[in-house]
């Protein structure tokens, strides 16, 4: 009875004839002279633990690798019969699909390899083992320095840069640097890799603890740079910083020193400017002397021509004045002379004009004799003529004149 996804090879010892099913169902074979032979049509098988993968490295380190692989067997039968004979089972066909580590070092496996061991795993496992050959090469890798050793950076384990030659096995290149290949065991018998995992893999204690020492030592040496980095930052820092001090100092000082310049030609300026002005008042009040003195100069002969002028305008005035009095004096002699001669007809005509002067001006007068004359203590009788009347008198008298106003407006009013 066979099932589905499961390809059965039925051997006849009798005849030696190998059948093939891989259809589910229920088929005839002679009993006691057949053997039955059952290959998963996808295999899937994984080694990892105490299963995993040994892998002696070309550094003679040995690590153990998981891995999976996923193949897909061939469905016609002639490639089954073909498989069948080489490998007369599943377990026999899967152990010989296993991979050869020896192309690496441990360290360069465990360090990175990872991923270009599995890449050309699966190539090979689809498109031919590669043509390989042995061959002794230099490698460069970080290692533990020998004891004894001297180290600037104390005693302890250190990390030195050391080449070291290794027999590798390594893949043959053609004139294009692909590699040569050879024929595809797979291939030949209609089998396809359609996956290859490979797991963490564990090295052997020697190999983990020069790893894990190389690590400590890595990130140690990792940290000391860092710290030398960073003390050699913070110094180049603090020597930026002096240096930006003292060029500040210096600017600072250079900057004071040009204010200093810059001040003391202001105030050679200003004093120039100062010189400059009262030179220019000085020239003023020169050319102003000059100007007044040169005026002053003007006015006085100016003056001069004028009191000239003045003396000789007296000159003809006084010329002129005595002249005139001569001639007025001559008429005047003249009109008295004349009027001596007819004194009756002038005195009459002075009369005249008299009479007429007065008889004008005296048409409108109105002479009124006073009713009370206030006369001092003297009296009437001339004893006291000259003497001005003194306030008893003035009183007195006042007092007589309203009784007798009073005795006046009685009378009337009678």
């Amino acid at each position: 009875m066979t099932d589905a996804g499961v390809t059965y090879v039925v051997q006849n010892n009798l005849t030696g004839q190998l059948d093939v099913h891989t259809a589910p169902g229920i088929h005839y074979i002679v009993p006691f002279f057949s053997t039955v032979t059952d290959y998963k049509q996808v295999i899937t098988s994984t080694f990892e633990a105490d299963e995993a993968v040994i892998a002696r490295f070309a550094d003679t380190y040995v690590g153990m690798i998981p891995v999976t692989f996923r193949f897909k067997l061939p469905a016609d039968p002639e490639g089954v019969r073909k498989m069948h004979r080489e490998f007369r089972s599943e377990t026999n066909l899967v152990k010989s699909l296993l991979m050869d580590a020896e192309r690496y070092t441990g360290e360069e496996f465990f360090q990175g390899g990872l991923n270009q061991f599995k890449t050309q795993l699966a190539d090979q496992l689809q498109n031919g083992i590669y043509l390989t050959e042995r061959r002794q090469v230099e490698i460069e890798q970080t290692d533990l320095a020998p004891v004894g050793l001297a180290s600037p950076d104390g005693p302890g384990p250190k990390l030195v840069r050391a080449k070291q030659l290794v027999w590798k096995t390594v893949p043959i290149l053609q004139d294009n640097g692909v590699p040569q290949r050879a024929e595809n065991p797979l291939s030949q018998y209609g089998i396809d890799v359609t996956q290859v995992l490979i797991g963490d893999p564990r090295p052997e204690p020697n190999l983990d603890r020069l790893l894990m020492d190389k690590k400590r030592l890595v990130a140690e040496r990792i940290k000391t740079v860092q710290e030398q980095e960073t003390s050699k930052a913070q110094a180049n820092t603090e020597q930026l910083k002096k240096e930006i001090e003292r060029t500040r100092a210096v600017q600072d000082a250079q900057r004071q020193k040009e204010l200093r310049t810059i001040e003391m030609q202001r105030e050679v300026d200003v004093a120039k400017q100062v010189a400059e002005r009262e030179t220019i008042e000085q020239r003023k009040l020169q050319d102003l002397a000059v100007i007044q003195k040169e005026k002053e100069l003007a006015i006085a002969r100016a003056e001069l021509d004028i009191q000239k002028a003045n003396a000789s305008a007296a000159r003809f005035q006084a010329d002129a004045i005595a002249a005139k009095g001569r001639a007025e004096a001559e008429v005047l002699a003249a009109k008295y002379k004349a009027k001596a001669q007819n004194k009756e007809i002038f005195l009459a005509e002075t009369q005249r004009d008299m009479a007429t002067a007065l008889y004008s001006n005296l048409k409108d007068f109105k002479v009124e004799m006073p009713q009370n004359v206030i006369v001092g203590a003297g009296g009437a009788d001339g004893g006291g003529a000259g003497r001005m009347p003194s306030n008893l008198d003035v009183i007195t008298s006042f007092s007589a004149l309203g009784l007798m106003e009073k005795a006046v407006r009685s009378k009337a009013a009678a």
